[in-house]
């Protein structure tokens, strides 16, 4: 059990981390990228889905991934 809370504690830290990083490059405010990314569930599909790869990278790489695939999912919503 302490194993899955470490796991999702660090995921979650990872999210967070990725969410306030992308929201002041897109300066806008951490709830509203929050918001933004919940609502094409970016955080569960990709954040915590591919965290494994994701974490080995640097913040601005991950910043620029979530930002073109938050772009992205957002258009493709539209549609």
């Amino acid at each position: 059990m302490a194993d899955l809370q470490t796991d999702t504690y660090r995921k979650v830290h990872f999210a967070v981390m990725a969410i306030e990083a992308s929201a002041r490059r897109a300066q806008i405010s951490g709830k509203e990228m929050h918001d933004r990314m919940q609502a094409q569930d970016l955080i569960r599909q990709r954040l915590f889905r591919y965290y494994d790869q994701l974490h080995t990278q640097s913040l601005d790489w991950v910043v620029d991934d979530t930002l073109e695939t938050l772009a992205n999912w957002e258009k493709e919503a539209a549609v």
